[in-house]
């Protein structure tokens, strides 16, 4: 079958503003287009979406559920290193991307497609993660990025601009201008950024988020339920008066669900992009939230300290910034990732947990480890352990100490007068 001059394109598409107006755009480039969609849990209507993307111009439809490929390959290893960026945001969207590519070059190469092309923005971070990720799995792949090429972004200088053109090409679209904020969602979080929210000042108005009860609406009872970790890996979810749930998208599905009910997961925040540009994001992670409290618990009771520690330095910092910057398809995630398995060979049992108006609270854990002596912890009972040791064990500890303040006293810097942090005498 003949193509265009151009070629013929695969464009990752959401059906919302953005992609839908690139859509057309390429076609009036030239190119003929396939629309790429992957299912990785958000709530869409999938057949509205095809029916879009064919009716605006699209040649062929690609739909791929991914949710399986998300939660066992990305979201389950990412809890397992309780990753994290900035101490704040849990990398839902970052997560996504890397199955989306893989889903994505698959087709591509299926189909014969000359070019991908996305609608990330030139000053996100999405952009960025897509394209390596792009290159990291088909090196002589093209990349069309529509928000890069003057005379794309010249032309559409705003989303306002996007809308008039939209409503010029008859393409509906959800954004509006008395909404004009941009969505990513997928089955680990929703993000909310651009439009109004670019003023870091400015409250997020109610009616914004889409998916967990505001505080004030949140149940004024609480719910309870259990998870049991195997490897450091969530392997059954119990929640009162329900069946116990074993499939990890199940799990996940459930997790998510009970924490919207209850408000968990909210965050606003102003994070530090990959490009350095600072940037205002509003997240909802209603499951990943109780994931993420649940795993450090039990890693609390099961994990050796050393290891946690270790843990801690290197795979949940780097793994957090690798995921971020959109490095998954290279060697460094590779060795991170190998780290895994073996510091969460310990990590089994069970935390019981309470959702109560936004919080995630313990109430309590088990496991057979046997990390955790009770008899040794008590403050009743020696349970095989010689205070007497401590002796010795405070001396060895106390001789550099010792030798640091002795020093400090002969260049006059010691003694028990008030100091304050830095050192200096009050």
């Amino acid at each position: 079958m003949s193509t265009p001059a151009k070629g013929r394109v695969l464009l990752a598409y959401s059906g919302g503003l953005d992609t839908s107006c690139i859509l057309v755009w390429l076609i009036e480039q030239g190119y003929e287009v396939y629309a790429f969609m992957a299912d990785v849990g958000q709530e869409e209507d999938y057949e509205a979406a095809r029916e879009k993307a064919l009716s605006v111009g699209a040649k062929k439809f690609f739909l791929e559920d991914l949710r399986r490929e998300f939660v066992t390959q990305l979201i389950y290893p990412a809890v397992q290193a309780n990753c994290i960026y900035e101490n704040v945001y849990l990398l839902g969207t970052s997560l996504a991307r890397p199955v989306i590519a893989r889903g994505m070059m698959a087709v591509a190469d299926r189909e014969g497609c000359d070019y991908v092309s996305h609608g990330c923005t030139g000053k996100g971070n999405d952009q960025v993660r897509f394209e390596l990720a792009f290159y990291g799995l088909k090196p002589d792949i093209k990349v069309i990025a529509p928000w890069r090429l003057p005379e794309f972004y010249n032309r559409f200088p705003g989303r306002q601009a996007l809308l008039a053109y939209a409503a010029e090409k008859q393409i509906p679209v959800q954004q509006t201008a008395a909404k004009p904020w941009s969505t990513d969602e997928n089955l680990f979080h929703i993000s909310y950024e651009a439009g109004i929210l670019e003023d870091p000042n400015t409250t997020p108005p109610a009616d914004m988020w889409k998916l967990t009860a505001s505080l004030e609406d949140a149940p004024a009872e609480p719910e309870y339920l259990s998870i049991e970790f195997k490897a450091g890996l969530p392997v059954k979810v119990v929640i009162a008066n329900q069946d116990p749930l074993t499939d990890p998208v199940d799990i996940f599905l459930a997790l998510n669900a009970i924490a919207r009910k209850h408000g968990v997961g909210r965050i606003d925040i102003v994070e530090n992009r990959f490009i350095g540009v600072k940037s205002r994001g509003c997240y909802e992670s209603p499951g990943a939230t109780i994931l993420r409290v649940a795993h450090m618990d039990i890693e609390g009771l099961t994990l050796d300290r050393n290891v946690r520690a270790l843990r801690d330095q290197f795979v949940t910092v780097e793994l957090s910034r690798i995921l971020y910057n959109g490095h998954f398809f290279t060697p460094e995630r590779e060795f991170i990732t190998s780290a895994i398995p073996a510091s969460q060979r310990t990590v089994n049992g069970t935390v019981r947990l309470k959702l109560y108006k936004g919080n995630v609270v313990v109430i309590g854990r088990y496991s057979e480890e046997g990390l955790y002596d009770e008899q040794q912890s008590s403050m009743d009972e020696l349970g095989g352990f010689e205070p007497t040791d401590t002796t010795g064990f405070i001396q060895i500890e106390s001789i550099r100490i010792k030798k640091w303040g002795q020093a400090n006293a002969r260049k006059g810097q010691g003694g028990v007068e008030p100091q304050d942090v830095y050192g200096s005498r009050i």
